[in-house]
Formats: C-alpha cells, structure tokens, sequence
C-alpha cells in the first residue's frame, strides 16, 4: 500500500484544472454497449475506477482505441455476453460498485444482464432496489443467488415494454440504469422521481445524440420512447464538481491564492453558495473560480435568525452528499460552528476521529450528524498518521494535512487515487510538499 508524506502549513499559488467528472464517466462508459457502433468519449479522467471499468469493458469484447491522452474510441460490436457468468467476471465486476451501470445497457440489446454484488466506499448501505425494480416494471424477469450475492435479469421473447414508473428513491444510479434499458424498450416509459445531477442530463444528451428520444431532460420526470436502435457519437465528459469543491476547501484551508479553470459554472449548482457560507471568499472570471489567500480566516455565516449553520446533503439541485466530508474539514478552521448533516450515508462521518487527533473541536452526534466547533484561524491543526477509509474521506484528510502543521502521513492512498488523477502531481505544480512513497 502506498502512502503520501505531506509537509503542511505551506500557502500555495497558482492554477488548476479540473479532471472528467468521474460519476458522469462512469454512466458514459457503460452507454457505449448500447450500439455496435463507435463511440468516442473525450475528458476521461485517468484513475482507478476508471480503469477498472475500462478493462472490464475490454474483456466483455469492446473494442478499445486510445486516441490523445483522455479521449477514447469504444467499439462494442462484438459484445461477448457469455463473460458474464464467468468466476473471472465475478470478482471483476464486484470490485466496482460503477459496473452496475452495464446491466441497463446489456439488459436492452442483448436480453439478459448480470452483476456480482458491487463493491465501492464502505460509507453505509447503498441500495439495488430501485435498479432492479426498474427493469422488473420493464418486464425483465429477475434472480438472485444468495450464496453468492450474484444479481441476474433477463427480457422475455418479445423484449423490454415501457411502461409508467415512480421511483422510489431519487438515485443517480439507479435512474442512468433504467433510462438505459428503456431507451431501447418498445413503447414509451415515463420515469418519475428521476435523478436530475448534471451527469444525468450528460448521459441522456448523449443517448439522445445517438438516435434516443428522451424528453424532460433536467427535471424529474423522464419519457422515453424506445426506437430500434442507436448509432455512435461524439461526447466530452464535465469537469468533475467534486474535485473543484476540493479545490475550493484546498485553497481556503492552506491561505493560498488559487485558479481553478474551466468550472462549467452552470452545472455547479450550490457548491459555490454553500462554501461562501462558511466564509469563503468565491469569484467568477469568465468560467473560472477564483480564490484569495485568506490570510486572516473566513468566518462561518449563521442563519437569518442567528441560529447555528446547517449544511445537510440532499438530492440535485441540492447540496451534493460527495462535498459533504471537504465542508467538514474546512469548517474545523473557520470562524464559528457548523452542524454537517449527512442524510444519505450512515458510515461517511466515521473519519472524523483522525481529524480529532489533529485537534478539531467535532462532536459526532450520531451515525449521520456532527457539529464542528472553528478554532481561531490561528490555531492550525497539527501533523498526524492516518489512513484513508474512502475517496471523501481521503481527499478530506489530505486538505488537512496541507494545513496542518508539521509532516502528516496518509495511509491506503489507493482510495484516493481511485478518484483524483496524478493529485501529488498536480498539487507538486502549485507549491505544495507531497511525495509518494
């Protein structure tokens, strides 16, 4: 297991970009099984799950073609379905909780779709149902081995039906599955309660682009009608919102003056509003942010009627639950107190102790609640040994360690290399002291 040692305490200066959305890649990839013809994907961004999903593909029978760093062709002309029930498929497609997403596509051109019990974060349960109850509603006929957590659906003769659904949970998920097993379905489906991220609208674009007839795009309620087939396409992935929410918390913690490009503005949603909340001063130039040093702290804002600040994670257009574990850091050197409400995971605040023993004032209320207690800005956090349980939690850690004073080592770095691409890199390129060890 790799580690990273971090020397904190340093201001940093400069620019960064954004990589691909890795929750918008993941939909993306797993769409180009929906045609037999070619798909080229640009803004891919290059880390583990990524990877991982990208070789699942491959062995499934796509064809692969790297173009300039970042862009790849997909051919999924020769799809062999028979890998699914293979012990090698097993154990590659449990080991990442984005292969979910091949089961919709697999399910509509080629009758039947497969998928061992995902992995992914340990942040509490994550739910199936709403995927497989899709596909039941479908007309897809479902099993399931229990020795093995082994999920299975397959179309009956005349294939997939549309029909009306109502969703019982907003999942992100859940809805890219199901859009793409009805895309190809006969008749029209009506999906309400429909997930409606940024990355969703991405992905029915695309499928749009490629011959599907998808209305209501953005909103909550989906139709679909279904057509024969789809054809290839060209498509570039948004630059990640997590990963510019990092960078936002990054440049407040350490006092660094910092450029972050290409933000697409209009898809950020209240990522911006919600850090200025805390203090942190956010400027738009063009479709850039930009943030001063705040050498003298930022100071948390209460409510209207002086009542404590709640950030609480909720579905889009809320606040997004992956931002949930930076705001929580950055708010352990802010000016003031704020309550972080974690709604969607039981499990995503339990590294809160590593930021405990670097001398954060938290109270972890319960499974899902935590208040944070800001220092004075003068009294930065100090250097520590940890491990990182979760891409979050990881890259949260890893803000404070920029932070905090003295030499931090950070532990099982491979969760967060799962989700940010060459990071010590790019952190090496503005200033900071990180090496890979």
């Amino acid at each position: 297991m790799g580690v990273f040692k971090i020397e904190g305490g340093i201001p940093l200066k400069g620019e960064i970009t954004p990589q691909g959305a890795k929750n918008e890649a993941l939909q993306i990839l797993c769409a180009v099984l929906l045609t037999g013809d070619k798909v080229k994907i640009n803004n891919i961004p290059d880390i583990i799950d990524i990877n991982k999903l990208i070789t699942l593909l491959g062995n499934l029978g796509v064809k692969i073609q790297r173009n300039e760093p970042g862009s790849i062709t997909f051919q999924a002309d020769e799809v062999n379905v028979g890998y699914l029930e293979t012990e090698a498929f097993k154990a590659e497609g449990g080991a990442l909780r984005g292969s979910i997403m091949i089961v919709g596509p697999l399910l509509a051109r080629f009758g039947r779709g497969y998928i061992p019990k995902p992995g992914g974060d340990k942040i509490g349960r994550r739910r199936l149902d709403t995927h497989f109850e899709g596909f039941i509603n479908l007309g897809a006929k479902f099993r399931y081995n229990r020795e093995d957590h082994f999920y299975g659906v397959e179309s009956p003769k005349e294939g997939l039906k549309g029909t009306d659904m109502l969703l019982d949970e907003a999942s992100v998920t859940g809805t890219a599955n199901i859009v793409m097993a009805a895309v190809l379905a006969k008749g029209q489906t009506t999906v309400y309660n429909a997930a409606c991220e940024p990355y969703l609208q991405q992905l029915c674009k695309m499928l749009n682009s490629m011959g599907a007839k998808i209305t209501g795009v953005g909103s909550n309620l989906l139709t679909i009608e279904g057509v024969e087939s789809l054809g290839g396409c060209e498509h570039r992935i948004l630059p990640d919102m997590i990963e510019i929410g990092s960078w936002i918390g990054l440049a407040a913690m350490t006092k660094s003056e910092i450029t972050i490009k290409n933000v697409s503005w209009e898809n950020l949603g209240l990522i911006p509003n919600t850090f200025r909340k805390l203090g942190i001063t956010i400027e738009k130039k063009g479709d850039d942010i930009y943030i001063p040093a705040h050498k003298d702290g930022y100071e948390v804002k209460t409510d209207i009627d002086g009542s404590i600040l709640t950030i609480a994670d909720a579905p889009w257009p809320g606040f997004t639950p992956d931002l949930l574990s930076i705001v929580l850091v950055v708010a352990t050197q802010a000016k003031g107190d704020v309550l972080i409400h974690q709604k969607m995971f039981e499990s995503r605040l339990f590294f809160v102790d590593k930021l405990i023993d670097m001398g954060a004032k938290i109270m972890l209320c319960d499974p899902h609640r935590a208040v944070v207690m800001g220092h004075n800005f003068e009294s930065q956090l100090k250097a520590t040994t940890m491990s990182s349980p979760d891409i979050r939690a990881g890259i949260s850690l890893l803000i404070a360690a920029l932070s905090a004073k003295g030499t931090s080592t950070i532990q099982n770095i491979e969760q967060i290399d799962r989700g940010y691409e060459r990071i010590d890199e790019r952190l090496r390129a503005i200033g900071a002291k990180i090496v890979r060890a």
